[in-house]
């Protein structure tokens, strides 16, 4: 499997690429924005991003790959607060690593969501066809149109689409979505179904497929179709 490692600092980079490397990863570095985008089209199967860099933020690159690209992203950085993880988990990013961190953590995190982009091999149909999940493509259809998902996003609505009318909480949803500790679980899952609903819901304020258990969590609510 290939890596995509986004940092301007030689140091970290390095580091990073040979724990990888170590793991049996195939790692490329890229020192700004500009050179992780052509870079792009040699296709990875992840992306390690620091979010300042050189010539362009972070944030920017990130939206700018997910406008067309599901593939799973770590971002790295030196930005601390909930609100900048909330904002990176927004707008598309499947995990936040804080600097200064472990490089062996960092690897645990990468094996983590390599195994969540896996899947199973099954499909789900709801309301008529109307959402489609297929575990087996990694890909979920709305009215007949395929939409992006970030893994964690896939990996989320999945979860709970399985067990249609099962409430789950934030915190159950972390222990199986992301398999770690992670902290400022609330704000993190909500970002990530506010993602969700955006783009299967026809009304995310009226939502036809998960809906909010006020002081509880969430639970799914689309109707199985019959094999």
């Amino acid at each position: 499997m290939k890596i995509l490692v986004i940092e301007d600092e030689d140091k970290i980079s390095e580091i990073v690429k040979a724990y990888l490397q170590r793991e049996g990863y195939a790692v490329v570095l890229a020192r700004d924005g500009e050179t992780a985008l052509d870079v792009l089209k040699d296709g990875f199967d992840l992306i390690i991003l620091d979010l300042m860099l050189p010539d362009m933020a972070g944030e920017e690159i990130c939206e700018m790959i997910r406008r067309d690209s599901d593939i799973p992203i770590i971002m790295l950085t030196a930005k601390s607060d909930e609100e900048d993880r909330v904002r990176g988990l927004g707008i598309g990013a499947d995990d936040y690593v804080v600097k200064p961190f472990s490089p062996r953590e960092l690897v645990a995190r990468v094996k983590a969501l390599m195994r969540r982009t896996k899947g199973t091999k099954k499909t789900y149909s709801f309301n008529n066809a109307d959402l489609v999940i297929d575990t087996e493509r990694h890909e979920v259809m709305k009215a007949g149109r395929v939409i992006t998902l970030t893994p964690t996003e896939f990996k989320i609505l999945n979860t709970i689409a399985e067990r249609p009318g099962q409430v789950f909480t934030r915190l159950q949803l972390v222990n199986t979505i992301l398999g770690y500790d992670f902290e400022g679980y609330d704000r993190t899952i909500d970002a990530h179904i506010k993602n969700i609903r955006h783009k299967i819901e026809d009304d995310p304020r009226r939502p036809e497929y998960i809906k909010t258990v006020y002081g509880v969590g969430y639970k799914f609510i689309g109707q199985l179709d019959e094999d």
